[in-house]
């Protein structure tokens, strides 16, 4: 079997893969939404701990995903900018005043990450041009 027949999926295979895509953006986008309210309103952290934990899970689900999927994902703009949103998460220990603004930062730069240009989110920082992967499963 080639190689190419053994990365084709089956049309069943390929609206599961994106039917679960996108039930864990979904879930993500309810989780980030419950645990950014409360941080940008100042709400007890009891009221959105568990929507804290949901977009925590999914994000790590969803950034799994991206890399078993393709490696390259972490060195095209779009995975480096996810780093750096995580990165940006860990400021929330050292800085804990400034949440809602680093809440605030992390979420436009998901609108640049999501919504931006295909020639900005495949470009590769390592080869300083834009490379495409395997084939997205769009969720």
């Amino acid at each position: 079997m080639s190689k190419k027949q053994q990365q084709e999926v089956s049309e069943f295979q390929f609206w599961i893969q994106r039917l679960g895509k996108t039930s864990l953006r979904a879930l993500h986008i309810v989780g980030v939404v419950g645990a950014g309210g409360g941080l940008l309103l100042g709400i007890e952290q009891s009221e959105w701990l568990n929507y804290w934990i949901i977009a925590m899970s999914s994000g790590a689900a969803l950034f799994a995903w991206e890399v078993i999927r393709d490696w390259r994902w972490l060195i095209q703009l779009k995975g480096v900018l996810t780093i750096c949103k995580i990165l940006l998460l860990l400021l929330f220990i050292p800085m804990a005043n400034w949440k809602p603004e680093i809440t605030i930062f992390i979420v436009l730069l998901s609108v640049v990450v999501s919504h931006g240009p295909a020639g900005l989110r495949h470009y590769s920082v390592v080869h300083r041009k834009v490379i495409h992967g395997k084939k997205e499963i769009k969720g």
